[in-house]
């Protein structure tokens, strides 16, 4: 542990990797990233699974549907859970009950007695749980580092959600083919284990906590709190902008989980070793693109924009292309564009947001860009289902350059204005202008 010390230290004081100075912070990264393999092996375990059993792209949609629905329909609510519950405790719970699901789905596949039915109903449990999970692990990055480092923070988490996203569907695939698809769901119950550890070894005087939420006593005190964080949207241009361009984009262009594996399969001839890499290639984009922003230090709403607009182009020529390198090239620039856009949107409302709020507005962030996925997953798996998957993923594309398109007329019009004086916190730091967010 000393002689690791210095190391950490130093690389913590690179302004690309600075939120890693925070113990905490060090503990959530290592062992989230291991849940993360765990949890895009399963991704792509779950996709091969319900194509085998039905070869059909709509039932794809349906699967997800199931695990985002939750996340549209609760995903409000679980922001006041965020505001009002502690947040780690939250999360340590969040956890345990995905790594259950993750080991009934491995049961159930072993014993050869999986059904469709199966797969919908433990993918609505989950989504249920990522409908607390994904705000209140959202709203904690701020306790774990400040609101000093909490966009470099944001812009780590990006990159090792996607460094998974390489790592996790390409040892999926490998291990899919060698062992078959069960393995790849008793491996991510496993995962958990990792991240729950960390949660547990986190000292709780180190989290900069801003002051609870009282807890609503009745059905007007919780739409009370569920209509001030969607006024604060509302009212302030730029969150506005960042959450309807995610929601947008996310729906019509962001399903490529629904659409990957029929792709893969019928279009390119690939196996689920080619399928991984396809899914690879994506994720090696997305860490680019969050490589890029901590490091670059600066972001702002017209990345947003850029990012629609280059996710729209390249998928467009993704669906066009019946070329696998082709393909894995089109994909990789769609992920960089997916994450440019959704990450630098997380990181303008955080660092725009004030304290009170900030559970409630990420749940409005997280319900748009986890909770478009069902409506966008049965609309783009029917397309899939009845004109062809190519189609399906031209559409989407673009629908991304469209949003793009408005975005960039919103933002020439100035109507990505500042946060309204009444919405910032009364106590704390200022907020920060966000047309060039520089690290300190």
């Amino acid at each position: 542990m000393t002689i690791g010390r210095p190391r950490i230290a130093t690389l913590a004081a690179v302004k690309g990797w600075r939120a890693l100075r925070h113990r905490n912070y060090r503990l959530f990264y290592a062992g989230q990233g291991l849940s993360l393999v765990g949890t895009w092996m399963q991704q792509l375990a779950q996709g091969w699974l319900v194509l085998q059993l039905t070869n059909d792209p709509f039932a794809l949609g349906v699967v997800a549907a199931a695990q985002f629905l939750p996340v549209l329909a609760f995903g409000l609510f679980g922001g006041i859970l965020a505001d009002t519950l502690p947040k780690r405790r939250t999360l340590i719970a969040a956890q345990i009950v995905a790594m259950v699901l993750a080991f009934v789905l491995f049961g159930l596949s072993a014993s050869g007695a999986v059904e469709v039915w199966h797969v919908v109903v433990l993918a609505l449990a989950l989504g249920c749980t990522n409908a607390v999970d994904m705000p209140t692990r959202q709203a904690f990055a701020v306790e774990m580092v400040g609101r000093e480092d909490v966009g470099n923070a944001i812009a780590l988490n990006s990159a090792l959600f996607n460094m998974a996203r390489i790592v996790g569907p390409a040892v999926g695939g490998l291990t899919i083919g060698a062992f078959g698809i069960p393995i790849a769901f008793l491996l991510n119950g496993i995962s958990f284990l990792a991240v729950i550890g960390a949660y547990l070894a986190m000292r709780d005087d180190e989290l900069q906590r801003p002051p609870p939420l009282p807890r609503p006593g009745s059905v007007a005190e919780v739409v009370e709190h569920l209509v001030e964080g969607l006024g604060y949207v509302r009212r302030t241009g730029i969150v506005l902008l960042a959450v309807l361009v995610v929601a947008f984009v996310a729906t019509f262009a962001m399903n490529l989980t629904v659409l990957m594996p029929p792709l893969a399969r019928d279009v390119l001839g690939l196996d689920a070793s080619g399928f991984g890499f396809l899914m690879a290639a994506m994720g090696l984009g997305s860490l680019t693109a969050a490589l890029g922003i901590a490091f670059a230090g600066r972001t702002g709403p017209r990345v947003i924009v850029a990012g629609a607009f280059a996710m729209g182009v390249f998928e467009v020529l993704l669906g066009l292309s019946r070329s696998f390198p082709l393909s894995l090239l089109a994909i990789y620039f769609a992920g960089l564009g997916a994450i440019a856009m959704a990450a630098t949107a997380n990181t303008v409302i955080q660092l725009t947001v004030p304290d009170h709020l900030r559970g409630r507005v990420m749940s409005v962030y997280t319900t748009v860009f986890a909770g478009s996925t069902p409506v966008g997953g049965l609309i783009m798996g029917a397309i899939a289902s009845s004109l062809g998957t190519p189609v399906a993923i031209v559409v989407g594309g673009v629908a991304s350059i469209v949003a793009a398109i408005g975005a960039a007329l919103w933002l020439r019009s100035g109507l990505g204005a500042a946060p309204p004086a009444d919405a910032r916190p009364p106590t704390g730091p200022p907020v920060p202008q966000l047309t060039r967010v520089r690290p300190r």
